[in-house]
């Protein structure tokens, strides 16, 4: 036990530092058993919730779910020419299901491009009891929300059976389980985005997804085929950590760019003086003067 001396000359500095060595003490202790808890002690319910990385993975393309208006379709009828946002949620979900789409939301509305012309956002709910009406009524809100009557036609909400949700579910690596005590279903969140043939691109996890990110995601998930030239000079300069789900910067990508750069400024000063000495040399020739 550690042995905390008063300071005996009873000045205020001494008290002072007897005070900050009691609370250290006090934080210690709070923090040391929250991070210390054996992984033996996570609740059982937690076990078996999470996302496994499946990088270009094939999603099964040809299972059959309910859109938003109660109508049969198959994912393949949203994966053509763009890539896809993919969201794993449940509509009757209290709490982090809806952050989720709250965060999705906010990438929607800052990001330049827009669901229905450069990619397609698709939420499908992973409860099977849920039906196309919740799903309706929970894609209204949200599209109330975006203010962007064009992104009706690029923002879907699905509902499925058991089979199809399953297989859906796996293919992306995405695990979760009914709790019922709780009665509820223990899950992650995240953003899943896919490529325009349904294969798993790039995962950002959580509910607060920087729009650089995601934008980036989709450009990678496109194979260049979405975005301006700058953009994809841009990502030239960033690259994909599948451990975080993030973009980061790469110091050398971007001096080489740098350098490139300078070589072609460099090149076309020495052009524009060769060609205005040679204007001069004309002028001078002409006025008969000689060089």
């Amino acid at each position: 036990m550690l042995d905390i001396k008063t300071d005996k000359s009873g000045t205020s500095a001494g008290k002072f530092v007897n005070a900050i060595a009691v609370i250290c003490l006090v934080v210690c202790g709070l923090c040391i058993p929250a991070n210390s808890q054996p992984a033996a002690m996570k609740p059982p319910v937690l076990k078996d919730v999470g996302i496994d990385q499946l990088l270009s993975n094939q999603v099964p393309l040809d299972l059959e779910f309910k859109d938003e208006t109660g109508t049969t379709v198959k994912l393949a009828d949203y994966f053509k020419d763009k890539p896809v946002v993919l969201s794993l949620v449940y509509y009757d979900c209290p709490q982090l299901c809806n952050l989720t789409l709250n965060g999705l939301l906010n990438v929607l509305k800052t990001l330049p491009m827009k669901p229905g012309k450069e990619f397609v956002s698709l939420v499908v709910s992973f409860d099977p009891k849920e039906q196309p009406q919740l799903a309706s009524e929970k894609r209204d809100t949200y599209l109330q929300k975006l203010a962007d009557p064009d992104a009706k036609n690029g923002w879907h909400f699905l509902t499925g059976d058991e089979a199809a949700i399953q297989a859906l579910t796996k293919s992306v690596g995405f695990r979760y389980v009914w709790d019922p005590v709780s009665k509820q279903y223990a899950h992650t969140s995240a953003l899943i985005v896919l490529t325009p043939d349904g294969k798993v691109s790039r995962y950002f996890y959580g509910f607060e997804y920087p729009p650089r990110d995601v934008r980036f995601g989709l450009l990678d998930a496109s194979g260049g085929k979405i975005g301006s030239l700058a953009d994809q000079v841009i990502l030239y300069c960033y690259q994909y950590d599948p451990v975080r789900g993030t973009y980061g910067l790469v110091l050398m990508r971007l001096t080489r760019i740098f350098a490139v750069i300078t070589i072609i400024t460099l090149v076309a000063l020495i052009l524009f003086l060769r060609h205005k000495t040679k204007q001069k040399e004309a002028a001078w020739a002409a006025q008969g003067i000689k060089v």
